[in-house]
């Protein structure tokens, strides 16, 4: 922690194992991790000489790590600040092929009869924590979903009904990035899925990834070449001493970046150079991004890129935020690596401003929502009778865009009531 002026992001350092290709032809190891120490080494060579660089992190996973010694130190304390009231975010980071997916969702894995596969990754291990917590506390709550695909600057619903094979894809507009009024941004017209089990979140993460932009290249059978934002949204009733009903609300996001590469070695041709530039390009802002925040040097480019823009309060904001940084040990790696580990080392640096999320009187959300019902019955009255006014449609759709962020929390809690 910072002192004074905020909370320093937690950035986590994750090494995988040698590939099977990378062990069949004796692919020289040029990193050491310490994970007592906190300590990873890279080992260059410069003029033929030796020359190691070591970065310290807030914990360290060396090769042999499990996916559930990641979860236990990285997510398990932010699902109990989540449920508290905070927003929080984990996102991983690293050049393509280095395990973010794999750390994120896991290796494919089924779940039996309630079970997580030992490969489970960060986002299944935490929706299971937050369902046993709130179970054995007896919690009422309401829970949402949402699942947003990033690639090449276009945002994309990846819980959208699939469109209509008539449908007419060039008159689809592309969903919109939205100032909130309150210094953040929202997507309009982005899908929210009510939810009440872990299984149902499984099968969302499963039909939402599986509509994921990936690609062979040779450093990564499958690589992921968008960015993913998975947000789970909770709404908890508790009690004052005073016998007041309130609302608290808790927001987790969960981002697996795309990974960057050296277009040349990933043998990138054509659209899928571009791709790679404009995965690489929305990185690089990233790294720009911090770089200010840790030097204080004046303008933070956040409106540089939609994927710093959709960071924007998990970086420097008043989210709690721990970056999971993933390399390579083998030495045809090292250039990214050593940017890689660069970046995470700077990252360390940023102080985020956590704050708990207002909680919200029970009373005023319901009244909120009957003053919205009484206004939703005259609107389809004066529809019916052909007594209004028209208004543009961009106007129309902003103000349905701002009535959804202002009232999803009275559905919601309206939603479970019934």
């Amino acid at each position: 922690k910072g002192g004074g002026g905020g909370v320093n992001i937690q950035v986590l350092l994750r090494c995988r194992p040698l590939s099977k290709e990378e062990l069949s032809i004796n692919t020289p190891v040029v990193i050491t991790c310490n994970e007592q120490r906190r300590e990873v080494s890279a080992a260059q060579n410069i003029a033929n000489k030796q020359i190691d660089r070591t970065f310290v992190f807030d914990k360290v996973f060396g090769p042999k790590s499990k996916q559930q010694d990641v979860f236990n130190h990285a997510v398990v304390p932010l699902v109990g600040e989540v449920l508290d009231g905070y927003n929080c975010t984990i996102f991983a980071y690293g050049q393509t092929g280095t395990g973010k997916t794999y750390t994120m969702e896991g290796g494919g894995g089924k779940t039996q009869d309630g079970e997580l596969p030992s490969d489970a990754g960060v986002i299944p291990r935490a929706v299971k924590r937050i369902f046993d917590i709130l179970e054995a506390q007896s919690a009422e709550y309401s829970m949402k979903v949402s699942f947003l695909e990033l690639y090449n600057e276009e945002l994309t619903d990846l819980l959208a009904p699939d469109e209509s094979k008539f449908s007419d894809d060039k008159s689809k507009k592309p969903m919109a990035l939205m100032e909130d009024g309150k210094g953040g941004v929202f997507v309009r017209g982005l899908e929210e899925e009510v939810v009440s089990s872990a299984s149902e979140i499984y099968k969302i993460l499963e039909r939402g990834s599986g509509k994921r932009k990936t690609a062979e290249t040779l450093l990564n059978k499958q690589s992921s070449r968008s960015h993913s934002i998975f947000s789970i949204t909770i709404h908890i009733k508790e009690c004052t001493p005073e016998g007041e009903e309130m609302i608290k609300c808790g927001k987790l996001n969960l981002v697996d970046l795309a990974g960057s590469e050296n277009i040349s070695r990933s043998g990138a041709r054509d659209g899928r150079a571009r791709e790679a530039g404009e995965i690489n390009k929305s990185l690089l802002t990233l790294g720009r991004v911090i770089n200010t925040l840790v030097e204080h040097s004046g303008h933070i480019p956040y409106r540089d890129s939609k994927l710093t823009r959709l960071l924007r309060d998990s970086l420097g904001g008043k989210t709690k935020t721990c970056i999971i940084a993933t390399i390579a040990p083998s030495v045809h790696c090292l250039d990214e690596t050593l940017s890689t580990l660069d970046y995470a080392h700077r990252a360390k640096n940023i102080k985020n401003k956590p704050e708990v999320n207002q909680k919200m009187m029970k009373s005023a959300l319901i009244k909120d929502l009957y003053f919205e019902m009484d206004r939703l019955k005259q609107e389809l009255y004066a529809a019916r009778e052909k007594n209004g006014i028209y208004i543009p449609g961009e106007q129309y759709l902003a103000d349905e865009a701002e009535k959804k962020v202002l009232y999803s929390s009275c559905y919601l809690y309206m939603y479970t009531r019934l």
